[in-house]
């Protein structure tokens, strides 16, 4: 087939190359593409040549990188956008959200709103530790105030390898999971705490699976008037581009086509330059300087600039609205002499925001903007399109049709389901409930997360009501969930909760996916919050594994399985493909940040036990299925198959909760999760420095160690004051409930019916408890 003549070629900008395609083979195509580092892959490169055929000429440098950026799977969600469409749009539309840009915005009270988004910063953070995880931080927050949200409250929940990992097990080109984990903890400490956000939920995670590919993932919560929310779209033509925050440097350059591929043994010396730079100390004037430019009405739609820099940012905002732009490159401000125009197009430089401004409010906008000694560009202006024009000193840089670039068509690739098979058969734990107990609530999963919280500030602000930490200051103890204060003249709270459970998602998918999302109410309704929303981040392994994304397929139907039952909106998510590598593969791990409403803060409870001599009760019904659980975990037992989920179950449970929060009935709930009763029981007893006694044949299940270590079904530890029992159990309907046993004034006691199993010397356990981490 004759290939049409290249047109005449256009006189492009010093410092810009064309690239041959038009006429190439495909396997020079394929080497365009490893050289460059487009990570096209081979139906990709042959649009690209077909695109620029019809052009009559050959793309340059500026035109591929920006078609490589906004073609990653990072920027695209090129392999989940099927799934997530045919999930999610089962849902009911929610009157409760407002918008679904880059991040997620909910109606609170009075006028007032709130977005919410949680998302990953896993490879840079694999590779440079600290400063992936603080421009992690950085990130979240920028698309916080993308809607027009101030920030005010941050998550982390974090997933490494062992910390115990002997140095010769640590695969080679890979860094220790300590290391690891230490670098993490403090890139997410400083930058957080720098910049003045509360870090108020999380968790921390072991698994021998996320040792080549720890995860981080970031989550942030804002509030904003509802009059102050911002579209990421275009407003008109004419309008300016202007960039403002840090000036853009070589750092960060390629970093979603790093995102978009598994790690290797050589990632740390060819992927180190992919790491953004953090400063934290230009992002707190950056957001006091957009707010007030919100707030005076001075922007009309922004982006922030993230993975893909400039190039996602600008393409994104204009082909939102249908509409192109024009775009001068050298009027970006520069941290380093020598850049070329391709590399300001796609650098991820952190702190920057582009926002769309009437011309008309130039100046009044520069003011705010030099006042706080934050730099300000005018780079560029909204067109009809349906092109995008790049100019570099006055001369032509790229020409592309943005939609084109931007929005590339999903990859239909193919799915299998994941073998399962079959495990033993009922394993039942040991009825040593005295060598149980400190097995589980010693381990790594379950020791005491209190000295990596105490190193964020989740006071700052003044709006956390509800802490992290549940109990005295001198004994706390871990708490569901966390609840703040949005407004100082509301008593409506907000309550913010991190879920995840891979081990149960590995068991079965689609049900550990919706065990995820009771998780997360769970958590709600133990501190007194009707569950309203989550955004979720899907931490998965090589899309172009079939039973990697037959997976992703089915923990997208159980999480709005889950969202379905018990009435969550789904506002917002994020989706990381390709955690891995080198032979190893991380479970589904569906991580969520989930929010609740409190009605009033004076009534939000907590996990420590108050007096000696209250009621202790379980609320719903033990199951003794083990998979994914503790202690299947410590015996190497997969497949054991997964206690029910009941979401619509568990949301009768909770509202039968909340009507005793509202009434009074309840001291403090915990919910029993991780570990079962064998964890979730001391906690209480630490955080109040008090002690218990209960009948395990209460729990009931058949056998004692069943009792102890069995995590589902979705059920409830309450503690109960003695003269409100009766209340409390009217009160509760139909809803299952048992009293097991009370609240003592020292020591653990576990019966079996009369007969008396275990003295549980608290102190000693609480002691080793506390200082188990070995973190910082």
């Amino acid at each position: 087939m004759p290939q049409p003549r290249p047109s005449e070629p256009t006189v492009w900008a010093r410092d810009v190359t064309t690239v041959p395609v038009t006429r190439a083979s495909a396997a020079e195509l394929e080497r365009v593409s490893r050289a460059r580092g487009l990570g096209l892959d081979a139906n990709e490169r042959r649009r690209v040549q077909q695109y620029f055929r019809r052009e009559r000429r050959e793309p340059t440098d500026v035109e591929l990188a920006g078609l490589a950026q906004s073609w990653s799977e990072h920027c695209s969600y090129k392999s989940s956008r099927p799934f997530l469409r045919a999930a999610f749009s089962s849902l009911r539309p929610s009157t409760r959200v407002l918008g679904t840009g880059d991040a997620g915005v909910m109606r609170f009270d009075d006028g007032w709103a709130y977005a919410l988004r949680i998302e990953s910063h896993n490879h840079p953070s694999a590779v440079e530790p600290y400063g992936g995880a603080a421009t992690g931080i950085g990130g979240i927050l920028r698309d916080v105030l993308a809607v027009g949200a101030k920030p005010i409250a941050l998550t982390d929940p974090l997933f490494f390898g062992p910390l115990d990992l002997p140095s010769d097990a640590v695969p080679k080109g890979m860094k220790s999971p300590r290391y690891l984990a230490e670098g993490i903890v403090a890139g997410i400490r400083d930058y957080g705490n720098r910049v003045g956000v509360p870090t108020v939920s999380g968790g921390i995670y072991f698994d021998p699976a996320y040792v080549v590919n720890p995860l981080v993932n970031v989550g942030c919560l804002g509030f904003l008037p509802r009059k102050r929310l911002r579209p990421n779209r275009a407003r008109a033509v004419g309008d300016r581009l202007v960039l403002v925050g840090g000036l853009t440097g070589r750092d960060g350059i390629g970093g979603v086509a790093f995102a978009s591929k598994e790690l290797s043994d050589q990632s740390e010396s060819e992927s180190r330059g992919a790491v953004q730079l953090g400063n934290p100390i230009m992002k707190e004037p950056l957001i006091h300087a957009c707010l007030e430019a919100f707030d005076r009405g001075l922007v009309q739609g922004l982006k922030d600039l993230g993975g893909g820099g400039l190039a996602s940012a600008s393409g994104e905002l204009v082909n939102a609205a249908g509409f192109g732009s024009h775009v001068d490159l050298s009027a970006v401000p520069l941290r380093e002499r020598g850049l070329r125009p391709w590399e300001v197009w796609i650098s991820e430089s952190q702190e920057r925001m582009l926002l769309d401004v009437r011309p008309r409010d130039l100046a009044s906008l520069s003011e705010i903007f030099r006042r706080y000694d934050v730099p300000i560009s005018d780079v560029g202006e909204v067109t009809r399109g349906p092109f995008e024009s790049l100019d570099w000193d006055g001369a032509p840089a790229a020409r592309l049709r943005v939609a084109f670039r931007v929005d590339p068509p999903p990859l239909r690739r193919p799915t299998r389901a994941r073998p399962r098979r079959s495990g033993p058969t009922s394993p039942v734990p040991s009825d040593d409930v005295l060598g149980l107990v400190p097995e589980l609530l010693l381990a790594p999963d379950s020791v005491s997360r209190e000295p990596v919280i105490r190193l964020y500030d989740h006071e700052v602000q003044g709006r956390t009501v509800v802490k992290p930490l549940h109990g005295a200051i001198v004994s706390s103890s871990h708490g569901d969930a966390a609840v703040v204060q949005p407004r100082a003249e509301s008593r409506v709270g907000l309550a913010i909760a991190t879920a995840a459970q891979p081990w149960a998602c590995r068991e079965s998918p689609r049900a550990g996916a919706t065990w995820v999302v009771e998780e997360a109410a769970r958590n709600l309704y133990a501190v007194g919050a009707r569950p309203d929303a989550f955004s979720n981040c899907l931490n998965f392994g090589n899309p172009e594994d079939p039973e990697v994304l037959g997976d992703f397929a089915a923990v997208t139907r159980g999480l709005a399985d889950g969202a379905r039952g018990l009435g969550f909106a789904v506002p917002s998510g994020n989706v990381s493909f390709y955690n891995g590598g080198l032979g190893r593969a991380i479970p589904p791990t569906p991580v969520l940040l989930a929010t609740g409403i409190v009605d009033d803060i004076d009534r939000a409870v907590t996990s420590d036990l108050k007096a000696s001599g209250d009621a202790l009760y379980q609320v719903g019904r033990a199951d003794p299925g083990l998979g994914g659980s503790l202690w299947a975990r410590r015996r190497a037992l997969t497949d054991l198959g997964l206690p029910p989920v009941d979401p619509a179950g568990l949301r009768r449970l909770g509202e039968g909760l909340l009507r005793a929060v509202a009434r009074g009935t309840v001291a403090a709930i915990h919910d029993v999760s991780d570990g079962g009763i064998a964890v979730s029981l001391p906690e209480m007893a630490f955080g109040g420095r008090l002690g218990f006694e209960v009948d395990l044949e209460a729990v009931g299940l058949t056998a004692p160690g069943s009792a102890v270590a069995a995590e589902g079904r979705s059920r409830f530890l309450v503690e109960v004051p003695v003269e409100r029992e009766s209340e409390f159990r009217r009160g509760m309907g139909r809803v299952p409930v048992a009293r097991i046993g009370r609240v003592t004034s020292r020591g653990g006691t576990l019966r079996w019916g009369e007969r008396r199993l275990a003295e549980l010397d608290l102190d000693a356990l609480d002691a080793r408890w506390r200082t188990g981490l070995g973190l910082p």
